[in-house]
């Protein structure tokens, strides 16, 4: 097992959550390959999206329903600064996981974010794992406070 997958299993059984990893059958470096290899509805994907601060240089988290995108007016306003795209060394030395691969927990510097609305109209979401070919089911009212997010709307269609 390798070490990302191992730290998001140790972050799920810290926060009390289940550990359901499994293998997703397929690379689902994509909310809609995730959906398929999984056989979920694409916004049951929880997709970490990371934004680094125009202002700060920190990473923030928007952990978003696979079918939404992140309205970048709204997130800039919930973050308190513009922001912009974070670059894929930047995220995988905050993160410690690779871009496709990204967890919204078990993150080596935990980041400021927020948790997509949208994925509370689900009992159950599948987020990363840590890797490409890995994902995990939680409910989202479990989740989100396990990923230290709060539940906002910031994402359209």
């Amino acid at each position: 097992m390798g070490k990302s997958l191992e730290r998001v299993r140790r972050a799920l059984v810290a926060a009390g959550l289940a550990d359901t990893i499994r293998e997703a059958g397929q690379e689902s470096r994509t909310a809609a390959l995730a959906a398929e290899a999984i056989g979920c509805e694409i916004d049951q994907i929880a997709k970490s999206i990371l934004f680094r601060g125009e202002s700060s240089g920190a990473l923030w988290l928007f952990v978003t329903a696979g079918g939404r995108r992140v309205e970048m007016g709204r997130a800039a306003e919930l973050s308190g600064e513009p922001l912009g795209q974070a670059e894929a060394t930047q995220i995988r030395q905050v993160t410690g996981f690779a871009i496709g691969g990204v967890a919204p927990l078990g993150h080596l510097t935990p980041p400021r974010g927020f948790f997509d609305r949208r994925l509370t109209d689900f009992a159950t979401v599948w987020a990363a794992a840590g890797t490409p070919l890995h994902v995990f089911a939680a409910g989202p009212a479990l989740l989100a406070p396990a990923c230290g997010l709060l539940i906002e709307d910031f994402s359209v269609q």
